[in-house]
């Protein structure tokens, strides 16, 4: 895996963690009763999201190390997948 590919790979997986883990831990502030003029009812009361992203680094880092391990062990590389495109090809 490349610089770039292993970088694209990493901002990707980070991404899609951060949209499992927002959700965990809101509380929101029709739940609490205390719903604040001019906000959603569904809006949280506190988001934490310091926290989340800190938990989020560490599990797609976690994540990206498997990713990477069996890229480079298995013999299977980006350029395997069946629905990459290839450029060969001139038209």
């Amino acid at each position: 895996m490349t610089l770039v590919s292993g970088i694209a790979t990493y901002a990707i997986v980070w991404w899609l963690t951060l949209f499992v883990v927002l959700p965990f831990g809101i509380v929101t502030q029709e739940e609490v009763g205390d719903v604040e003029e001019g906000s959603a009812p569904s809006a949280p009361v506190k988001p934490q999201i310091i926290r989340k992203v800190l938990i989020t680094t560490a599990v797609s880092a976690l994540i990206f190390g498997a990713v990477y391990w069996f890229l480079e062990h298995s013999g299977v590389g980006l350029d395997d997948l069946p629905f990459a495109p290839t450029f060969d090809e001139k038209y």
